[in-house]
């Protein structure tokens, strides 16, 4: 293939109902990519997307699957296989938030379910899609993008540091998973988001933290959900073919 023919490949993208997750579906099948769009919840979300790429043209389908249960991680992969029939890429994106507070404040099940999600969700379904792309598992090599946060590396005081330390969590194991697989075929990156404009700040309990944080940043402005999939699916490509255990910052300076 050349690095612009992405036609017949396939990627994953969990949490691609809304937000990041949604953008990286709609430019990747742009782009010429068969895309499975993973879901926790909102299925009339996810299927938008999914109609949306098929009226263009493309090819798409939505799966329901909660990423922290080993079950259903397995079956989310075992239907993205009798659908497509390969998998080329995965897109680790899905993640939650809770409302701001502080460490004192934070109770176990909050801790359980940010981690949970957040970080056993990545490590699951990257397991999955090693034993699918890894040249040691008979496969033909593939690409894992990680979605981490700008977060990891301010800490997120007085408001998410539970958050910001599952993102780290997803740096560490970006660079250990890349060095891990990078002789079987498989390049692993994360992108870093700073403030972008999506619903998960109306579901961490501040619906104006865009309007209220962009006069804070460096550029004045905050940053787009598309800004964001652009990198996302740079990586996902041949033309990133170098590139591997790299953290990407999308964040407008910050």
């Amino acid at each position: 293939m050349t690095t612009t023919d992405t036609t017949g490949r396939v990627v994953m993208v969990t949490g691609g109902g809304r937000g990041i997750g949604a953008a990286t579906a709609r430019l990747a099948a742009r782009r010429g990519w068969a895309v499975a769009i993973n879901y926790a919840a909102n299925s009339l979300a996810a299927d938008a997307v999914v109609r949306e790429i098929r009226t263009a043209g493309g090819r798409a389908m939505a799966v329901q699957a909660d990423v922290a249960d080993p079950a259903q991680v397995q079956a989310l992969f075992g239907q993205v296989d009798a659908k497509f029939g390969r998998l080329d890429a995965l897109v680790n994106n899905a993640g939650v938030v809770d409302v701001a507070t502080r460490v004192d404040q934070m109770d176990a099940a909050r801790l359980t379910r940010m981690f949970a999600v957040n970080v056993t969700g990545s490590f699951l379904c990257a397991g999955e899609a090693v034993r699918r792309m890894s040249t040691r598992h008979g496969g033909a090599g593939g690409v894992i993008v990680n979605v981490g946060s700008a977060a990891s590396r301010l800490g997120s005081p007085g408001q998410y540091v539970d958050y910001a330390a599952a993102k780290a969590a997803i740096d560490t194991f970006t660079l250990g998973l890349a060095k891990e697989v990078v002789a079987e075929g498989i390049r692993v990156n994360a992108v870093r988001p700073g403030i972008i404009d999506t619903e998960i700040h109306a579901s961490g309990g501040q619906p104006d933290r865009v309007r209220l944080m962009a006069p804070q940043l460096p550029m004045g402005r905050v940053g787009t959900a598309l800004e964001v999939a652009e990198a996302i699916v740079w990586l996902m490509s041949d033309a990133s073919s170098y590139t591997t255990g790299t953290l990407l910052d999308v964040a407008g300076g910050r």
